[in-house]
């Protein structure tokens, strides 16, 4: 009896195509977070906690990108990604782990990885790598948002206005395209806060409430309402 898969599945007519990823880190609670954030992002996820159950889905499913976290039981990230590698799949790795250092990342590569990530890691980080990788591997079109006046263009995250050019941040640009994918819902400050900040950040939730601000003052304040109480929602504006 195989162990327990976890799916997650973005909700029906979600903006994109889901592109099916592999979550294989047995840290359950970054794997949940993880999953959770990335299905808001429009991808569909499937996690699991074994390195062996990881490579066993991984040869048998056909995934567009795996998330790998390097210490795993059954067998570590490593030796997974270098059996995916000797049978012949080519789909993108993401290698996840705790340790720092030149030797670690090296071999990590050597075995086949297209990219490393050493924890923490900010989650704007880590949604940026795997949309990268997925469109190294021409396995994604970055979709561009349209709402009102605004074009969002989530891979060159890029935003402009009427035309025009506007200049954000990457955390601006990140709380705006967390609203953008949920263009005319609510989105509560938790739900932005868990996308866009450090996973281990526990300062205020309502830092989100400077961004929003400035994020008024470049695109015109008609294009974020406040809903009390529950949050943002990204409308057409003025």
């Amino acid at each position: 009896m195989h162990p327990h898969v976890t799916h997650h599945r973005p909700a029906p007519g979600a903006a994109r195509r889901p592109f099916r990823l592999l979550i294989v880190e047995d840290e359950k609670r970054l794997a949940l977070s993880l999953a959770k954030g990335l299905m808001a992002e429009g991808y569909a996820v499937d996690v699991v906690h074994d390195g062996l159950e990881g490579l066993r889905l991984a040869t048998a499913e056909g995934y567009d990108l795996i998330v790998l976290d390097i210490m795993l039981p059954g067998m570590n990230g490593y030796r997974v990604c270098a059996a995916l590698r000797a049978a012949g799949h080519d789909v993108p790795v993401l290698m996840l782990t705790a340790k720092d250092g030149e030797y670690d990342e090296a071999e990590g590569l050597d075995t086949g990885a297209d990219d490393y990530l050493t924890k923490p890691f900010s989650y704007v980080v880590l949604v940026a790598r795997v949309k990268a990788l997925l469109r190294r591997h021409g396995r994604s079109a970055q979709p561009v948002l349209r709402v009102g006046a605004l074009v969002i263009d989530q891979g060159a995250q890029r935003v402009e206005r009427d035309g025009s050019e506007v200049t954000l941040t990457a955390k601006e640009f990140a709380v705006l395209e967390q609203l953008a994918l949920r263009a005319g819902e609510v989105v509560s400050k938790a739900e932005i806060l868990e996308h866009v900040w450090d996973f281990a950040y526990e300062g205020d939730v309502n830092i989100i409430e400077v961004y929003v601000s400035a994020l008024r003052r470049k695109l015109g304040a008609g294009h974020i309402v406040t809903v009390r109480g529950a949050g943002y929602r990204l409308v057409s504006g003025e």
